[in-house]
């Protein structure tokens, strides 16, 4: 078989055509071409340089793959006869192209101007991101960015939908309408949000996004909060960012977790995705101050979550089963044991962060006491000891005994009451908290609305607006 020599026809118009691409057409034994709906094919045709076109089997296919599977096997059909030049706008860019090479049937290629060129010479900008409507890249960064080959509304429709997330609806777009022969027309400024609402559309139209500068965005990405932050820590910035270090930041990241916690509780949204940006916030600030020091920086971060989930998946990742969480958890746990070496329940136990709620921490290490079944047989046992430590904190305080233990065994035992019956103890106290308060602030305004002053009331005549405010 002869292999199959690539030219660059260029981005459509005849002007684009390079000297030694259209030397290599007029001496070619066979010229197969993409696509004749082109100026650049009507020039060869006048002058005289017979080609084929691709353009027949776009009727034939059923989707994009099958076309790209048709053309490849009418060049290596062709091939099997003659030697081929075939000619595509933009070999870069062109899926027929790919796939020849990925067969090995290509012996050289010729370059030319690239389908770029005229967007980004009309546009006044030396260069950009490229990427076809249809394979959008996974990560859009601050670069200007050229998205080529907008065929039909449908398709800038779905272009639209995955950029509005990342740049918004106000997003200033440069939108190049196609011509058909000469490739595209005069660009002209849109909003994104309009991106699928043009007149026209077409091999040739294309659309070219340049960010807008930080302060002036409408929607910000990780990396721009990377940005920030190395601002706000650089060499001109806020006094206050600069100071922190990884221990003075500790209590911000837990009161943040908190604060998010609260907000999911209460379901609105809008304040728990402004919760979570404080986390992450602190996230990106102690990357910062690692980077800075050299003890961690956001890839190590991003490393250890990513290798741990892929670890702890093995029934996702490596071909395991675990067809219910409670699999899964056994699964995760038995992992971490082998991971930090443990061989007892008790190590496991020791391994339980100092640093968490002490209610939270009782209740996991508990749930590691109950793997190794030693856990209360029923709710009812964890009530009867409860009972038991109360009675135990009645006596300490009465004969002036250890009284902070017995509380503290109290509320231990409490803790297994809630864990028994599918209650987080930390939730619970919460919500405790919260009734009191509620309740404290109706008691208030029962007493106020009675015009009598709170401070001038016993506790027996407070316990009467207390039960009232109850009922209420």
């Amino acid at each position: 078989m002869n292999r199959i020599t690539v030219a660059a026809l260029g981005p459509g118009s005849r002007d684009d055509l390079t000297l030694g691409v259209l030397s290599a057409l007029r001496s070619a034994k066979r010229v197969i071409l993409r696509t004749g709906e082109n100026d650049a094919a009507r020039y060869l045709s006048e002058e005289g340089i017979a080609f084929e076109t691709l353009d027949p089997l776009y009727d034939q296919a059923e989707d994009f793959d099958g076309l790209i599977a048709l053309c490849v096997s009418r060049l290596a059909e062709a091939a099997e006869q003659d030697p081929v030049l075939y000619a595509v706008p933009d070999p870069a860019r062109d899926e027929t192209v790919k796939a020849l090479r990925n067969k090995g049937l290509i012996a050289g290629e010729m370059p030319g101007v690239p389908l770029s060129a005229p967007y980004l010479a009309a546009a006044g900008f030396p260069d950009a991101r490229r990427c076809a409507a249809f394979d959008l890249p996974d990560a859009l960064g601050d670069e200007p960015l050229l998205i080529e080959e907008l065929d039909d509304r449908l398709l800038a429709g779905e272009v639209k939908l995955r950029l509005l997330p990342v740049f918004g609806e106000r997003q200033p777009v440069l939108f190049f309408p196609p011509e058909k022969e000469h490739g595209p027309g005069p660009c002209k400024s849109i909003p994104l949000e309009d991106l699928d609402r043009q007149p026209a559309y077409g091999a040739y139209a294309a659309a070219l996004i340049v960010p807008r500068g930080l302060k002036d965005k409408e929607r910000y990405t990780v990396q721009d909060l990377v940005r920030v932050m190395d601002i706000l820590r650089g060499e001109n910035g806020c006094p206050w960012d600069r100071a922190q270090d990884h221990h003075t930041l500790r209590p911000y990241l837990i009161e943040e977790a908190y604060e998010t916690a609260a907000a999911i509780d209460e379901e609105d949204w809008d304040h728990v995705a402004e919760e979570l940006g404080d986390v992450l916030l602190q996230v990106v600030f102690q990357a910062n101050i690692g980077r800075q020091y050299g003890t961690m920086d956001l890839s190590d971060i991003s490393t250890a979550i990513c290798r741990k989930m892929i670890e702890r998946h093995p029934h996702i990742f490596a071909g395991t089963r675990a067809d219910t969480p409670e699999a899964v958890t056994e699964t995760w746990e038995e992992l971490k044991r082998k991971k930090r070496g443990f061989s007892t329940a008790g190590e496991a136990m020791r391994d339980v962060s100092r640093g968490l709620p002490p209610l939270m921490r009782a209740e996991k290490v508990q749930q590691k006491a109950a793997t190794a079944r030693f856990d209360f047989p029923d709710v009812q046992a964890a009530l009867d000891k409860a009972a038991e430590e109360i009675g135990e904190v009645r006596q300490a305080v009465q004969n002036g005994g250890d009284i902070a233990g017995e509380i503290g065994d109290l509320l231990f035992a409490c803790v297994s009451a809630a864990r028994l019956t599918g209650v987080e103890a930390e939730t619970a106290l919460m919500g405790a908290t919260e009734k009191f308060i509620d309740r404290f602030c109706r008691m208030e305004t029962l007493i106020k609305n009675d015009k009598k002053d709170q401070k001038s009331l016993t506790l027996q005549e407070m316990a009467v607006y207390w039960n009232s405010s109850k009922r209420a």
